[in-house]
């Protein structure tokens, strides 16, 4: 059961990496280096002193860079691929009692996938508000992403069912509506 809770924990955290990449490590970070949350054998470096300094750096020229305008979409660019590995890097930190294989089978597909889908529909968010405002409403879409992030990193630590649930949710919800759409699109003949 505790090994679940964990792989809850990780996939909403990893969620919380799809917002921002940096967000969830620095949560994480702060919550092991306080003692409220234990990482599996061979991540304990993420709680220390020199890791919280590092993420807490990356964390505010992470948030800052994307409230640049036209820096955000670069910034999404190269966030992208970072979020999988993030995600998956912290799933993998909080999975204990697994076979190595399966641990890191469960981080990439659990933990970077839910990353890489958060991170995807934050890239085409983005990208329509680039198009339709010029890059005007970019802002509030950054302060959206940084509040998801942080709601989300934060519940994951506290009711990671219930974050797990959401997550599930809102996956679904997405899929349908892409299906739905492509399913209603008139054929061009």
């Amino acid at each position: 059961m505790e090994s679940f809770l964990s792989l809850l924990v990780g996939i909403g955290l990893s969620a919380a990496c799809g917002f921002r990449v940096f967000v969830p490590l620095l949560v994480v970070s702060i919550a092991s280096h306080t003692g409220h949350l234990h990482l599996s054998a061979g991540f304990e470096w993420m709680g220390s002193t020199a890791a919280l300094i590092a993420f807490a750096t990356a964390t505010a020229l992470e948030i800052a860079g994307y409230y640049v305008p036209w820096v955000d979409n670069l910034l999404d660019a190269i966030a992208s691929p970072a979020a999988v590995i993030a995600g998956t890097l912290i799933t993998a930190s909080l999975v204990a009692d697994m076979s190595p294989f399966l641990k890191w089978t469960l981080a990439v597909i659990a933990g970077g996938a839910v990353a890489g889908l958060v991170q995807g529909t934050t890239v085409l968010t983005r990208g329509a508000s680039s198009a339709g405002t010029g890059g005007l409403a970019n802002p509030i879409l950054a302060t959206a992403e940084l509040g998801g992030s942080l709601i989300t990193s934060f519940l994951s630590l506290v009711v990671p069912v219930l974050v797990a649930l959401a997550v599930g949710v809102l996956l679904c919800w997405g899929g349908w509506r892409l299906f739905y759409r492509r399913a209603n699109r008139p054929l061009n003949t």
